[in-house]
């Protein structure tokens, strides 16, 4: 072959490959990763199918949004810092007789959201209040909503370092850009008087702006000993239980009978 036909030749085939890089260029600059990773793919595919652009572009499309969303859904349950991530489906509903199964299935439809309603769930420890939350938590990330899980004394930890750091502010507004807050484990360590103060008032702004979950091993009643005053105590419940959805989930402890037929299962082999 001679110079010139060999010069001919590759550029005919840099102009061939010329449409393709700069397709996955704007691709790429689109942000479209989907679409970049699978068109050729599906390209293939339509035209063994004998299917027309308007359908190709639909398939593709189709598989961006779909995958755009199965991201969106991943950044938000990082963003709510579950430390584990719990589903409805893998609760034992017959190890708590007591508790609302068609009230928590109908909680995991999280229309209670768009009403700003909160939910407290109450009863001894070791009966699943933790496993519920998570779930719920889990549901509402899946349905399009900002959630972020923490437990009391972390929330207070945090509070009262930024109020320290002159960041109180500015973690109050970030705390309340949350659709669902849930804030585990109220009653395990009793609160110092700042702290109860602090958690208050971060509660209180919440009250009709968004939606805030609770679990607590305490009924009402013993509320006070943790947060420190009567008067406290009855102004959050005042604002907690207006438009309050509560599960009462009293009963033996779940992890404590797990434990039991363990050894049970052990000791028979």
């Amino acid at each position: 072959m001679s110079g010139a036909d060999a010069s001919a030749t590759n550029t005919a085939a840099h102009t061939a490959d010329t449409p393709q890089l700069l397709l996955e260029h704007h691709l790429k600059e689109l942000r479209l990763p989907t679409i970049l990773r699978e068109y050729d793919k599906v390209a293939r595919q339509c035209a063994v199918e004998q299917v027309d652009y308007q359908h190709y572009l639909l398939r593709i499309t189709e598989l961006e949004l779909l995958d755009r969303e199965r991201r969106a859904t991943e950044r938000r349950i990082r963003q709510a810092k579950f430390p584990v991530v719990k589903t409805m489906e893998t609760f034992d509903f017959l190890a708590i007789p007591s508790m609302n199964k068609t009230l928590v299935l109908e909680l995991a439809r999280c229309e209670f959201l768009a009403r700003r309603e909160n939910v407290l769930l109450l009863g001894n420890s070791g009966t699943g209040k933790t496993h519920i939350a998570l779930a719920l938590g889990l549901a509402a990330c899946q349905r399009g909503h900002r959630v972020r899980f923490t437990t009391t004394a972390a929330l207070v930890s945090e509070l009262i370092e930024a109020r320290d750091d002159k960041k109180l502010l500015r973690f109050q507004k970030q705390i309340a850009s949350y659709e669902l807050l849930i804030v585990d484990e109220l009653g395990f360590v009793p609160l110092s008087k700042t702290g109860a103060e602090l958690l208050f008032e971060m509660l209180s702004q919440r009250y009709e702006r968004g939606s805030t979950l609770i679990t607590s091993n305490l009924p009402f009643l013993e509320w006070t000993e943790v947060l420190g005053s009567e008067r406290l105590t009855g102004a959050l419940l005042d604002r907690l239980t207006h438009h309050v959805h509560i599960l009462e989930m009293n009963g033996d402890s779940y992890r404590l009978k797990q434990s039991r037929r363990k050894r049970a299962s052990s000791s028979e082999r």
